[in-house]
């Protein structure tokens, strides 16, 4: 009965370490492509020149499941 305790035991360990590896995804690490590109062209010509890109990334993060 040790023996079937013990094995137990073991398939039960792994179990935490699967759901820590499951974190949701942080907003600010969500579409890091859409948001450098959308952050640089901001910074360089200012947001009402880069609607276009700030839509795309909003549409990215909506897509991973994000309320904007």
């Amino acid at each position: 009965m040790s023996a079937l305790s013990a094995a137990s035991v073991e398939s039960a360990a792994p179990a935490p370490e699967s759901t820590e590896q499951k974190k949701p995804l942080k907003p600010c690490c969500a579409c890091p492509e859409t948001k450098k590109v959308r952050d640089a062209c901001i910074i360089e010509k200012g947001e009402v020149n880069c609607t276009e890109l700030i839509e795309a990334h909003k549409d990215c993060m909506r897509a991973l499941g994000f309320k904007i």
